[in-house]
């Protein structure tokens, strides 16, 4: 190939300006033109594509979020949208495509790859629920964020005695919750597809405190129906239900916007290096991810619209340690 370009689309993750660094840097070293399309999907029907050199990805690898852009698009899900992306990157001559995306963007990607067009996928969503990946960029930044929160309401729940619920982001996966919870020793973790109830939550928190616990966490993901608002506005009628004076807390965006750690850097720079090498060697179609340590290709109709679970043997772990 003698042109390509990159996009990110869906939520941002930290690492995903690691990998377009990555891919930009290593196509330049084969004589291949690089472009970047700006604002995702959309960019690419309104034609927001510039020519990158390896100045443009200079300085970048550390920052998190996307310098390109990223942005939900509804005229791509339908066929006249796709069309004019397709013109555009004809008319500029790119000859493949590689996307830095989760779920969503990824199903783009596939839709794209069926017309034709050499698209590659790149792992990236802080939820951690592509299939075709062990782990994808962003979410062990996210992970440590999460946990750091953990750790500080830990020290000053246990100066007051006082439970803190912390409700991290995943609206429909709780990937990230689980993790952080077990490795902040939460004493509850509620998920969309293991969500605790209040009532229990109730149950484990004032055991807790009988067992003269000075302080306990909650961790909560955002797509729980019983999220950390209501549970406050349920614990509000009557306080003594769990014992603990309760606080709650919730992260939000700011879960998405810190530097990349060493490790989304690292997954990032491999998994850029490889989408090119994948377009190169003729192999598109394909999502690039990391499995057993590994590098792998796995076709994007394997993993558009599914999403990947949270193992069972984790939701058992959990409540073990959680006594």
């Amino acid at each position: 190939m003698k042109s390509i370009a990159i996009l990110t689309s869906g939520g941002d993750a930290a690492g995903m300006n690691a990998a377009i660094r990555a891919v930009t840097r290593s196509a330049l070293d084969q004589g291949v033109t690089v472009h970047g399309v700006r604002q995702g999907w959309q960019g690419l029907i309104v034609d927001q594509i510039d020519v990158l050199n390896a100045r443009d990805v200079g300085n970048i690898i550390q920052i998190g979020g996307t310098f390109l852009g990223s942005a939900r698009s509804k005229e791509f899900r339908e066929e006249s949208g796709r069309s004019r992306a397709l013109r555009n990157l004809s008319r500029r001559g790119i000859e493949g495509l590689v996307v830095i995306g989760g779920n969503g963007s990824q199903t783009g990607s596939y839709m794209l790859s069926q017309l034709g067009f050499p698209v590659v996928g790149i792992a990236s969503t802080i939820d951690n629920d592509l299939y075709g990946t062990d782990v994808s960029i962003g979410c062990d930044t996210a992970i440590n964020v999460t946990l750091e929160a953990i750790d500080r309401l830990r020290t000053t729940g246990s100066s007051h005695t006082r439970a803190f619920l912390v409700e991290t982001m995943g609206r429909d996966c709780g990937y990230l919750a689980m993790m952080a919870g077990l490795a902040g020793g939460a004493e509850v973790i509620s998920t969309p597809e293991f969500e605790v109830p209040a009532e229990a939550i109730a149950e484990r928190l004032r055991a807790a405190y009988e067992r003269g616990k000075t302080h306990a966490i909650v961790v909560i993901a955002e797509g729980v129906k019983e999220n950390a608002a209501h549970i406050m506005s349920h614990f509000e009628k009557d306080r003594r239900m769990v014992g603990f004076e309760l606080r709650a807390t919730v992260l939000g965006h700011v879960v998405r916007g810190a530097q990349p750690t060493a490790f989304d850097r690292l997954l990032a720079t491999r998994l850029g290096v490889a989408a090119v090498k994948s377009l190169n060697e003729g192999v598109f179609g394909v999502l690039i991810g990391e499995q057993g340590g590994e590098i792998t290709r796995t076709p994007l109709a394997d993993i558009a619209g599914k999403t990947k679970p949270i193992s069972t043997n984790l939701i058992e772990l959990a409540r073990i340690l959680a006594k």
